[in-house]
């Protein structure tokens, strides 16, 4: 495997912020993604790069892994296991030359045995070590309309189509994992697999909050006074309302089932809360101006 510096890949300085790691990937992997850059092999390229950069440095585990051990991370429990099998093997030979007068296996019969066992041909015990493939971090962004019913879409991953399914009620930075669609094993090891990242975009009325969904609709001031009928927008349609003579500005009512749908739970969604926001009328006539005179004499 030849060494890819990721901290290059990613644009960043090897003392980078986890903070700084996730930004960096964010902003790039915006700019190279394949449905922004049709039939551009280099951008395709640029983005696996990406992926696969991220997926060791936004781990603290594989990070501190591949700071150590470079393009060799994956196997650093084995090159740590085996060190301490050096040891322990040098230890013996040590003890049973002095008792025995036996030979000692060298360094050099070591380094052959770690050399091997990088070059994907790793013995233990008379059989090949296997390893598990890298895990593929990617970004998914979908609109909150999609995210609202459940669908499905096709993603491109190291030039292959991959059709997922999203279930209804899935939240902003929630982790899906694809089994098996990261990278190639080693040694007749699994898969690794595809974790996606969803990002999703808001650009409607109503404010998410786990299940539940929350919004702002005007009153007129006539209305709230003395009661009446409103028709407002829910997410999947609209609902005619009964409001009460004197309701206030800034009165809340709740309507039940009328939220977000619950993540893999058929049929359940959260609430809806709807909050009045009485407004005051403007541009009065002579008349009305008249008659609100009269009134605030009466009160």
């Amino acid at each position: 495997m030849a060494y890819i510096d990721y901290y290059k890949v990613l644009e960043v300085s090897r003392d980078a912020s986890d903070k700084d790691i996730k930004k960096a990937y964010r902003k790039l992997a915006r700019k190279y993604h394949p449905d922004l850059n049709p039939n551009d092999k280099e951008a395709e390229k640029r983005f696996k790069a990406l992926n696969e950069a991220n997926a060791v440095l936004s781990n603290a585990e594989n990070r501190k892994k591949y700071d150590a051990y470079g393009e060799h991370w994956e196997n650093a429990e084995a090159y740590e296991q085996a060190q301490k099998q050096q040891a322990r093997q040098q230890h013996s030979n040590q003890q049973y030359r002095g008792q025995q007068g036996g030979q000692q296996f060298t360094d050099d019969e070591f380094s052959d045995f770690f050399s091997s066992m990088f070059g994907g041909r790793a013995q233990s015990q008379g059989r090949q070590v296997k390893f598990k493939g890298q895990d593929y971090t990617a970004e998914l962004q979908i609109d909150i309309k999609e995210a609202y019913t459940t669908h499905k879409r096709t993603l491109t991953v190291n030039g292959k189509n991959i059709r997922i399914t999203i279930p209804a009620g899935v939240e902003n930075g929630q982790v899906i994992k694809i089994k098996g669609h990261g990278g190639a094993g080693v040694n007749g090891g699994p898969n690794g697999d595809l974790l996606i990242t969803f990002s999703i975009v808001n650009t409607t009325a109503f404010k998410r909050d786990g299940n539940h969904l929350y919004t702002t609709v005007d009153l007129d001031l006539y209305t709230a006074l003395l009661g009446g009928e409103l028709t407002v927008d829910t997410f999947n349609g609209k609902v005619k309302l009964s409001i009460k003579p004197e309701t206030q500005n800034g009165a809340k009512v709740k309507l039940k089932g009328k939220g977000f749908p619950k993540y893999k739970k058929d049929g359940q969604f959260g609430d809806l809360f709807i909050t009045y926001q009485v407004k005051t009328p403007t541009q009065l006539t002579d008349k009305e101006k008249a008659l609100f005179t009269e009134l605030s004499k009466l009160r």
